[in-house]
């Protein structure tokens, strides 16, 4: 039936075409229209996604669902979108957070709710298109275009220092993603043409190469966020509102790690294996010096920045230790069980994260306070919210059955076989996870009531009931069944390591 829809612009313009319904709802005296329409869209993005994992082809690494309009023809540049294993699972996770973020808003949000509810729709759209676009103009494009309505939801309903967090976040991802521009313009005219996958057959030298992966570089590890250049996230994080940072840890994270599966390792192979050990320590160092930064937060949505920060790191290290594994080893399939399970952390950190971000709106909403320090007892007078929370926090920690552990074990397990010592390294993250989760969880949901603000408080129910469920459903399935996902991945991380170690592998 789907053949031949174009499915992959439904999902980038439809959502933009529901903003703008929302938007021409008005006023707040209209809010319950525009909460219905948001909630409409959403739910039809959900149901076109549908076919995309049902009808995807997980035999072929060639991407599928392909869409191709000349859009600057001087230039060879086109509208040109695709996907592959590993770009259908993200506009999968897109699609899903954009619901439980317009959900959440209907309750939480309660002035200027269109626009609020918009914003968010034209996110899904760019964020789609990031991950679709087989163009890298239109890739350009659609990532500088995320930041617009990101910038927007900080500065109009973020916290108290909102205009410093939403400058901040702007300028940080902005300028560097100017020599990515720089680097695409270079390698396409180089090339004779802008199409992501014929910018992998250059004939670029060792020198050259790391120049292009340097810019890159940049782009990438600031979106990541990598050390040294994370210091934007805490700050936007903590003054962004509950479905912003939900986006920001869920989403916006995740394009720094797909542009370096996607452009990175693929079109500068040589330079990805001269600069590996760079990249390794950089990890490191993000997961267990931010992971020792978390530990001493006393405000509860810094500590869970902090805490992303760290889990991205796994992400990175299983990306450029595939090659150790295969220096070392030779070893392809701990080459892929890294990179797949980099993927897979990808996705169960947006559920973690995501739902605990959420979960602290939730309680921000009733006590007006993120402060460790101003809680206590909240499991006695929110029962049913502190179940739910302690799910979150364990698999925020990594345990087994949810899906914080699947991605970390693969990581970590195959970068055991490359490097004993770098997976031991990789694996505190385990104990400063536990260390700074339970201590957080703790403080907040055990002990004696003292606030009156938590005596008054009442349990959620209703859209946060729903929200927080759907959301466990995401960590207990791709905890107990991460095949759902896995057999996406098998054929793209094939082909993606094919052109990142530059020679075929065996079958």
């Amino acid at each position: 039936m789907f053949e031949n829809w174009p499915l992959l612009s439904i999902q980038i313009w439809m959502p933009m075409i529901g903003a703008i319904l929302v938007l021409f709802t008005g006023g707040d005296e209209n809010k319950h229209i525009a909460r219905g329409i948001a909630v409409g869209t959403a739910v039809l993005a959900i149901i076109f996604c549908i076919p995309l994992y049902m009808n995807f082809d997980v035999t072929t690494y060639a991407m599928q669902f392909t869409e191709n309009v000349s859009w600057v023809s001087a230039y060879n540049v086109n509208y040109a979108l695709g996907v592959d294993g590993i770009s259908v699972s993200l506009i999968l996770l897109t699609t899903f957070t954009t619901l439980i973020v317009i959900l959440a808003a209907c309750t939480a949000i309660k002035d200027r709710v269109a626009q609020y509810m918009a914003l968010f729709l034209i996110m899904h759209g760019m964020l789609v298109g990031v991950f679709a676009a087989t163009d890298a103009v239109l890739f350009y494009v659609f990532w500088e275009a995320t930041l617009i309505p990101m910038y927007l939801s900080i500065g109009m309903w973020g916290g108290s220092n909102r205009s410093y967090a939403s400058i901040k976040f702007f300028l940080y991802t902005f300028f560097g993603s100017v020599l990515m521009l720089v680097a695409m313009l270079y390698l396409g005219m180089h090339v004779g043409s802008f199409a992501i996958e014929d910018l992998y057959f250059n004939d670029l030298g060792l020198n050259i190469q790391i120049l292009i992966f340097i810019a890159f570089f940049f782009a990438f590890a600031v979106k990541v966020p990598m050390w040294p250049v994370h210091t934007w996230l805490p700050d936007a994080h903590t003054e962004a509102p509950a479905g912003g940072s939900v986006v920001l840890a869920a989403l916006m994270l995740k394009m720094g790690i797909y542009g370096f599966l996607r452009f990175s390792m693929p079109i500068t192979p040589l330079a990805s294996q001269y600069l590996d050990y760079v990249m390794i320590v950089l990890s490191l160092i993000a997961i267990i010096y931010i992971g020792l930064v978390a530990l001493a937060q006393t405000d509860m949505k810094r500590l869970i920045a902090y805490s992303s920060i760290s889990h991205m790191g796994i992400a990175t290290l299983g990306c450029f230790m595939v090659y150790v594994i295969i220096g070392n080893t030779g070893n392809y399939e701990d080459a892929f069980m890294s990179i797949e399970g980099a993927t897979v952390q990808m996705v169960a950190h947006a559920f973690g994260s995501g739902a605990m971000f959420l979960g602290i709106g939730f309680m921000y909403d009733r006590m007006h306070t993120r402060l460790i320090g101003d809680f206590g007892g909240i499991a006695s007078k929110m029962p049913a919210f502190a179940a739910f929370f302690m799910l979150f926090a364990m698999t925020n920690v990594g345990l087994p059955g949810t899906s914080g552990f699947v991605g970390e074990f693969m990581v970590i397990l195959s970068a055991f076989q490359g490097s004993p010592w770098i997976a031991l390294l990789a694996a505190t993250t385990l104990i400063l996870g536990a260390a700074y989760t339970l201590w957080m969880y703790a403080r907040v949901f055990f002990g004696k009531v003292t606030s009156d603000k938590v005596k008054r408080t009442n349990d959620i129910q209703g859209v946060e009931w729903l929200t927080y469920s759907l959301l466990a459903a995401g960590v207990l399935i791709l905890g107990l069944y991460p095949e759902c996902m896995l057999r996406l991945l098998h054929s793209t991380v094939r082909h993606l390591l094919t052109q990142s170690l530059q020679f075929s592998l065996p079958m």
